[in-house]
């Protein structure tokens, strides 16, 4: 059974304090801070590595189902858009949002949109992700 971590530090009260969050693989270490989690300063936050692990869990996910119901993707792109709501406290993850957009020959939207759908149910970040009010996905099938 696979196991990944990561771990952060943190330096400080937290308006005027900083941080580090660092991947166990090494592929990423980075600085967070109050502005760039609240605000718009500079460096990573907790939800920008959300959005990062769900984008990737999903375009995988759906690229798994299409293959499994017998379309091979050219491409799975994702973006996905956390929503922190600050209020009413305690801030919460209250909606993502999943905009991918696939190349996939010979598949009819319709299929398309059900797999989709059923990758937004069942990638393992989804699931994790369970208490989040909206999860949603936006699905454009491109040529």
């Amino acid at each position: 059974m696979p196991k990944r971590t990561a771990s952060a530090v943190w330096n400080g009260s937290l308006q005027d304090g900083e941080g580090t969050m660092r991947m166990a693989s090494g592929s990423y270490e980075g600085p967070y801070s109050f502005q760039s989690r609240f605000q718009e300063g500079d460096g990573t936050n907790p939800e920008e590595l959300i959005a990062a692990a769900h984008a990737g869990c999903f375009s995988m996910a759906l690229s798994a189902d299409l293959g499994r119901a017998g379309h091979q993707a050219e491409t799975v792109e994702t973006t996905a858009t956390v929503h922190l709501e600050l209020e009413p406290a305690p801030p919460t993850i209250a909606r993502i949002v999943l905009d991918t957009r696939a190349k996939v020959p010979g598949i009819e939207d319709a299929e398309f949109q059900e797999l989709a759908d059923a990758a937004k149910r069942n990638c393992p970040v989804s699931r994790a992700l369970a208490s989040v009010a909206s999860i949603e996905v936006n699905a454009e099938l491109v040529s």
